[in-house]
């Protein structure tokens, strides 16, 4: 589908733009010549805009979105037209020790988000819900009609994210629309303990990498290109009446168990190793994994990697990022 949509002098305004898939997405905004704008919580040295190299490209205002003044200011200054929320606490271990600040984070900073958004009329706004806000489904794959039926800490949060932005679709007739990815990978995600990077992590090492289940749950990993293009694509086509205040689903349809990912990982590493299979992890779904038609049908859009395809990419970007620290 050939887009007419400009993005060159655009005023774009991105939360979590400092994250794994926020600096990704600030990196094609970047190229696309579009003016960007992160509200960060604190600067630091070595983030994945630096990584990335787009650090230097970006208008970065310090603030946090869980303070409404502060987004709503910075949206202001900046005069922001496009808004891209992806600010989020997401690991799911944090947010079952610490709800209240996930809780705070997730759901406060949306709602602040959405109403910055709603006052200062901004045109396009994507917000980035989760796989996760299904919480447990016997059907599978997954399709955006589904109830959302979060039980833990961060499914809840994430459910809460995915209703409020199409509650302000809704009643203010905001041009909002909710992207809901799988299970997301790519270089740049500096958390180990997510299990590509960690095994990534382990494998370069020379070490067994660890399996904390049996190995047998059941995901469908998308890599962060493609969740970018989805989170380009959506944005392009707010203006249009079967988009704003929809939900839709991104992924690929090609589940795998988690034992053969990291096989998988192992293999795109070149070595020959064994994982060490834990089997302590508790409370996790057997398995998800999405319906993507919906996204296919009304945005044109496709994943255009697979799976193998995505981890030797995603290897050789962590292989170059250990080498330029010991290089430093």
């Amino acid at each position: 589908m050939k887009m007419t949509f400009d993005w060159k002098d655009r005023n774009v305004f991105v939360t979590g733009g400092n994250g794994f898939v926020g600096s990704w997405l600030v990196s094609d905004l970047v190229k696309k010549e579009a003016n960007v704008t992160c509200i960060i919580r604190d600067p630091v040295k070595g983030s994945s805009l630096e990584f990335i190299g787009v650090a230097d490209q970006v208008n970065t205002v310090k603030g946090t979105i869980e303070d409404y003044n502060a987004v709503e200011k910075a949206m202001k200054e900046t005069g922001a037209e496009v808004c891209f929320h992806l600010a989020a606490q997401a690991i799911v271990g944090v947010a079952n020790k610490s709800p209240l600040q996930t809780f705070e984070t997730n759901i406060k900073g949306t709602w602040n988000v959405l109403e910055a958004c709603r006052q200062l009329g901004v045109k396009r706004t994507v917000v980035a819900s989760s796989d996760k806000a299904y919480g447990k489904h016997e059907k599978l794959p997954y399709m955006e009609d589904f109830c959302l039926n979060g039980l833990t800490p961060y499914e809840v949060s994430k459910s809460c994210t995915d209703m409020l932005a199409r509650a302000y679709a809704k009643t203010y007739g905001l041009p909002v629309a909710v992207t809901r990815c799988g299970n997301i990978y790519g270089g740049g995600d500096l958390n180990w303990s997510r299990i590509i990077p960690g095994t990534i992590k382990a494998v370069l090492n020379n070490e067994s990498p660890i399996i904390r289940s049996d190995g047998t749950p059941i995901r469908d990993y998308i890599y962060v290109l493609d969740v970018v293009a989805a989170y380009i694509t959506l944005a392009e086509q707010l203006d249009k009446e079967e988009v704003a205040g929809e939900a839709f689903n991104f992924g690929t349809e090609q589940p795998v168990s988690v034992l053969e990912l990291v096989k998988k990982i192992i293999a795109a590493a070149g070595k020959n190793l064994e994982p060490q299979i834990l089997n302590e992890a508790k409370n996790e779904l057997q398995e998800q994994y999405l319906d993507w038609t919906k996204a296919g049908k009304v945005l044109g859009w496709k994943p255009r990697f697979k799976l193998d395809e995505g981890l030797k990419e995603t290897v050789q970007w962590y292989r170059d990022f250990i080498k330029k620290l010991e290089e430093e």
